[in-house]
């Protein structure tokens, strides 16, 4: 709940879509197999957090340790990222989905890069979610690339090590256009964050999933909305102070609007 008792969404959903491969292999498929279902999972997902309200969905799409899996396996995401990029591109623009990426997307392959990049210019004027990939991210790495161009630039005397603050530190990081992530969600029966998104989740909730990603979908993502909205965030205070501040703005609220209320 919010601080004023009220049930209020998550702002910014990320999503750890784990399981494709394994799915595949339980039903004696080929691991390529499972990928291809869970862009299945991705299309419902995405369409799902828009009609919810959801503002931010990240999905952790490739993660810089992909790069080490089999040869096969990394050519068949790529082909499902221009797939993806070329097949969904209409109906983004037209449900006013913005798509962006956080991590190094010049260290795709050029098909792909060509493909995400025009992906990325022709939904740029969606106001209604952004939907960012993760590709070649590493939230381990991007934490380091921040700290070495702040480094860099107080030794060059552009600024002072005081200066230096939460803002400052995420301006460098390639998540820089995302706020703090409220809800996490990772499929595949697996509890840990695998080097996604270490620093925008310090306060998120997190919650996962026995079931592979292709099972994901509509229904499952509803429920994790639905728990999370049941939970009250308090960052770092009581229960007591959580209400007392939130009677204190909602007073306020009330003393504000008054006159236009009654005008």
């Amino acid at each position: 709940m919010s601080s004023n008792g009220q049930r209020q969404l998550p702002g910014h959903v990320a999503i750890i879509m784990d399981g494709n491969g394994r799915w595949a292999q339980a039903r004696g498929l080929e691991r390529v197999r499972g990928h291809r279902e869970g862009a299945r999972a991705v299309r419902d997902t995405v369409e799902t957090a828009a009609r919810m309200g959801v503002k931010h969905l990240t999905l952790y799409a490739f993660s810089v340790a992909n790069w080490s899996r089999p040869r096969t396996e990394i050519d068949t995401l790529m082909k499902l990222l221009v797939e993806f990029a070329k097949a969904e591109r209409m109906d983004l623009r037209q449900n006013g989905i913005r798509v962006q990426v956080a991590g190094h997307v010049e260290e795709l392959p050029p098909l792909t890069r060509v493909a995400v990049r025009e992906l990325m210019r022709y939904t740029k004027g969606g106001d209604r979610l952004t939907l960012t990939l993760a590709l070649s991210y590493g939230g381990r790495r991007d934490i380091l690339d921040a700290a070495r161009t702040l480094a860099e630039r107080v030794r060059r005397g552009e600024m002072t090590p005081d200066q230096i603050d939460g803002a400052a530190f995420h301006a460098e990081m390639t998540t820089r256009t995302l706020p703090d992530v409220d809800l996490l969600i990772r499929t595949g029966g697996e509890s840990r964050v695998s080097d996604f998104l270490l620093y925008e989740a310090a306060y998120a909730e997190f919650i996962f999933l026995p079931m592979m990603w292709p099972d994901f979908g509509a229904e499952p993502f509803k429920r994790c909305v639905e728990a999370y909205m049941r939970k009250e965030r308090r960052f770092g205070l009581t229960s007591a102070q959580v209400r007392t501040n939130g009677e204190e703005v909602a007073r306020e609220n009330s003393r504000v609007l008054r006159p236009v209320v009654g005008y």
